[in-house]
């Protein structure tokens, strides 16, 4: 999910003098700072609260992927049982692996940069994954391009470094199992490293089969869709402070440009729906300009503009125009 932080407004007009950010004092100097107050410990019970939900609700909805997966693609009518629970944390464990690196990797950068940022909440939620997402609060202003570049890109790349051994190990724990002649379920969108994974280990489908995804799979490719949401360039997602840092005051226009293939992918599959509503509703109230840094002109390093064109690849081959579909099969 994305992080939540907190911007300073760049009123350096008001300062005397020329503003020079590439001067090393300039941060020791610049009037417009307000020293930020002792860091708050905040409440880590709420934490680990949220924590424990999330692993109970997680895992409740694991053990309903097991034996849908257990029952191929004919119906399912599990017994819950401790042992269906425990098959359940196939899929707790993986998602919560995959979301909880991501917020850490978010976290372990501001601690680096020494910016006041609480532990990962994690949300909990009785639906199809079990869970919302995870995100952390960031109370401190986020003061170089550098610094907002580095706390928003290492998210989706830890999150990244997990998710794709989990959907290789996912893949080859599923299996080929024949569709009935009648079906009523969801499909799933396959991202493209998603179906090269799938083609490497099963090859082609035969006639009259699919794959059954076994929960960690399932859990995996959420992973990887959670990484693309996330990695969409805008306003407090984390792909908008990587655009804003690589394109300084033009990423608004991609943030336009952004939106507006959300409300087009609405078009395609309905399931983007909710997704475009909320990025809409952030675009409203939160204004299509990304709140600025101090070094706003100052142009990102290549090393950075390197690792930004490899969140974007990451986001390309995480992506699906249609995450989830209603399918129905109608007897021959």
């Amino acid at each position: 999910m994305s992080t939540s932080a907190r911007f300073p407004s760049a009123s350096a007009d008001s300062n005397p003098g020329p503003f020079d950010p590439t001067d090393p004092n300039v941060f020791a100097s610049a009037q417009t700072w307000v020293v930020p107050p002792p860091a708050r410990r905040g409440r880590p019970w709420v934490n680990a609260m949220l924590l424990v939900l999330t692993i109970l609700t997680t895992t409740g909805m694991g053990a309903l992927h097991y034996a849908g997966f257990r029952a191929g693609f004919g119906p399912a009518t599990p017994a819950f049982t401790f042992s269906l629970f425990l098959h359940g944390l196939w899929y707790s464990g993986t998602i919560l692996a995959i979301l909880g690196c991501h917020e850490l990797g978010h976290y372990y950068a501001c601690r680096y940069y020494r910016v006041d940022a609480s532990l990962p909440y994690f949300l909990p939620a009785p639906i199809l994954t079990g869970t919302l997402g995870a995100f952390i609060r960031i109370r401190d202003p986020i003061r170089t391009k550098r610094m907002l570049f580095d706390i928003g890109v290492s998210g989706p790349l830890a999150g990244f470094v997990i998710a794709v051994p989990a959907l290789v190990v996912g893949l080859m724990l599923s299996n080929l199992a024949p569709l009935p002649p009648t079906f009523n379920g969801l499909a799933l969108g396959e991202p493209l490293l998603f179906k090269g994974a799938a083609w490497l280990i099963w090859g082609a489908e035969p006639k009259g089969y699919a794959l059954n995804l076994h929960p960690m799979a399932f859990a995996a490719w959420f992973g990887l869709l959670a990484t693309a949401l996330n990695l969409f360039p805008i306003g407090q997602l984390d792909g908008g402070h990587i655009a804003y840092a690589v394109l300084g005051r033009r990423s608004t226009l991609v943030t336009y440009a952004a939106v507006g293939c959300a409300i087009v992918l609405t078009y395609f599959s309905s399931s983007w729906l909710v997704w475009t509503v909320l990025v809409t509703a952030m675009l409203f109230f939160f204004g299509p300009r990304h709140p600025q840094t101090l070094d706003e002109h100052v142009p990102l390093d290549s090393g950075r503009v390197l690792v930004a064109a490899l969140a974007l690849a990451i986001f390309v081959v995480c992506f699906t125009p249609a995450p989830i579909e209603v399918i129905q099969l109608l007897p021959h």
